[in-house]
């Protein structure tokens, strides 16, 4: 296996993915379809190629075939014989579906259960398509918009006078009555279960709408929020997944600020290309904005339902590291997510422990060995690096790229490294 070798990704065609975004960043012709993800891994539904000099394989049967080259003693010791993250290109022009990731233990049952019941693999209704839980962090390539955890109920209840539909009326009050954890599970059985028909008929959702255009044009609290859930609303019309929609945070980032998300926690992309870095898995309980298969119990038994403050993390260099690098916190074991802003020096990079994938997403760089071997990555490409003990060098002055490596030390919480 040589040093470093290129990676051809696979493009996945989700209905509201962006028909010019990933295009634009690779410099490949535009579909005229939906591009929403580019995988950058080795999860089993997509792997990438990678090309080792004897013809692009995908990279999960390299991995089989020699487990401790490719990833390297530690990392086969800590989590098996398989790429433990997976690297994403997320181009959003639609909200993706309102979702919830389960915990590892909850992954397991859920697998060993659908097992048993002989649900195939990639039939619509399955929900767990392993056994792994998902955390991720999604780092914004430019202007991003997402919905992330339960919003403090007062003020949702807040946001609900604003908006002034009667059917919610009792929402608003319940929400001010009793607490977070009592209160929130019962709205969103009651918004995912009875859906529009609970409060009196699709004719709601038309007037919420309407509302949240009202509260959006005339500024104030509020304001970007309602108009990020009106979009929504039109994304996917008569949608009862708008009503959960307006329990949850509304986030904006801006080009290198991230997200991270945990277990339990609902969320949703709404518009915006961004790197995403997850533990490699595929489990998503849905709860609505999509046209996919919903399992409400599931994703009851698995929220976690606590008002949050969503973490917005920026990246830091490390104490004593090359200062080109900076890295995000991360509370995940399975990866660490790092952004390389080149310099006329360049940037030695060493990996003798664990593997890792590079991501050019601006400029042109480098990558050469010893031995004399080079590889370039223009905006777009990318490179799989094995653990070695011999270091290799990226030079390309002004050239941005993402770093995706497995995870060190997880930090417990955000709120040693997030400003107070």
């Amino acid at each position: 296996m040589p040093l470093f070798a290129p990676l051809t990704n696979p493009v996945r065609p989700y209905a509201w993915g962006s028909v010019t975004a990933i295009p634009a960043l690779t410099g490949a012709a535009p579909t005229g379809g939906p591009q929403a993800e580019l995988w950058l891994g080795a999860h089993p539904s997509a792997p990438s190629l990678l090309d080792d000099g004897h013809g692009p394989r995908p990279l999960d049967r390299l991995i089989a075939e020699a487990p401790e080259e490719l990833l390297g003693a530690a990392t086969v010791r800590r989590f098996g014989p398989r790429l433990p993250f997976l690297f994403k290109v997320l181009a959003a022009e639609r909200a993706l579906s309102l979702q919830v990731h389960p915990t590892r233990a909850q992954a397991e049952a859920g697998f060993a259960a659908e097992e048993a019941l002989g649900i195939p693999p990639d039939a619509p209704e399955r929900v767990y398509k392993d056994r792994d839980h998902k955390p991720e962090l999604l780092c914004a390539l430019g202007d991003f918009e997402a919905l992330c955890g339960f919003r403090p109920t007062a003020a949702t209840a807040a946001l609900l006078d604003r908006l002034a539909v009667p059917a919610l009326a009792g929402w608003a009050s319940a929400l001010r009555a009793r607490p977070a954890a009592e209160v929130l599970p019962a709205l969103l059985r009651q918004a995912l279960r009875g859906g529009a028909d609970a409060f009196g008929g699709t004719a709601v959702l038309t007037e919420v709408t309407a509302a949240l255009d009202r509260v959006a044009a005339s500024g104030g609290p509020g304001a970007a929020a309602c108009a990020a859930y009106a979009r929504a609303a039109r994304d996917y019309p008569g949608d009862p997944g708008l009503l959960a929609a307006l329990l949850l945070n509304h986030v904006r980032l801006r080009a290198g600020q991230a997200l991270h998300l945990d277990a339990g926690v609902p969320h949703a992309y709404l518009r915006g290309l961004g790197v995403e870095l997850m533990a490699n898995s595929d489990n998503v309980l849905r709860c609505g904005l999509t046209a996919k298969h919903i399992d409400v119990p599931g994703l009851l038994a698995v929220t976690v339902f606590e008002a949050v403050e969503p973490a917005v993390l920026t990246a830091a260099p490390m104490a004593g590291g090359d200062p080109s690098e900076a890295r995000f916190p991360s509370l995940a074991a399975e990866f660490r997510l790092s952004r390389l802003r080149l310099a006329d020096t360049g940037v030695r990079i060493d990996r003798a422990d664990s593997p890792q994938i590079l991501l050019c997403t601006a400029g042109e760089a480098r990558l050469s060995a010893p031995d004399g071997s080079a590889l370039r990555l223009a905006r777009g490409g990318s490179a799989y690096l094995p653990p070695s003990t011999v270091p290799v060098r990226l030079d390309g002055p002004g050239a941005e790229l993402h770093r995706a490596t497995v995870g060190r030390c997880a930090a417990r919480s955000f709120r040693s490294v997030l400003p107070a």
